[in-house]
């Protein structure tokens, strides 16, 4: 003969595996191209990692072993961490111990293949406040970067992740 809990257990467990069900999205609501995806609002929205990484005088970059990311959001911000792994590398105007960081609000001029960013907090503490203008071109998943003064003599290519 079952148990009271025997004949208890079973329409408990079927009444959560039932609220389970109800309770799990359908298989239309992850498709890929649903409603439910956030639509790009501009070509740089995303995340983007370094590919390549050039340096030097303006027609005579050479390439500099790189690692890092950028990522610019919906909410006009971009934040940029990047690494150069050679631990004796001098600091530079963005950099402190082969490291850079830094993030900031970005406006972008789409027509002018401009953004500008205000940097709101750095590892180099002396960019706090100031507004870099960066030129930007993508084309399909790959994003490349150079300054908008070509004296400072450099261009990151990035792909989109």
């Amino acid at each position: 003969m079952l148990s009271t809990k025997k004949l208890l257990a079973a329409p408990l467990a079927l009444g959560l595996a039932l609220l389970m069900t109800a309770c799990t999205p359908t298989g239309s609501a992850t498709q890929t191209g649903s409603a439910t995806e956030p639509e790009e609002t501009d070509p740089l929205t995303g995340q983007w990692q370094i590919t390549s990484l050039e340096a030097g005088t303006e027609g005579d970059l050479e390439p500099v072993p790189y690692s890092g990311q950028i990522i610019f959001t919906e909410a006009d911000t971009m934040a940029v961490q990047a690494m150069n792994p050679d631990t004796e590398a001098p600091d530079t105007p963005y950099t402190v111990n082969g490291y850079e960081a830094y993030y900031g609000n970005v406006a972008i001029d789409e027509a002018d293949g401009t953004f500008e960013v205000t940097i709101e907090s750095a590892a180099v503490r002396d960019l706090i406040g100031q507004s870099l203008t960066r030129n930007f071109e993508v084309s399909d998943d790959a994003l490349v970067l150079t300054p908008a003064d070509p004296a400072e003599g450099w261009r990151v290519t990035y792909e989109r992740s």
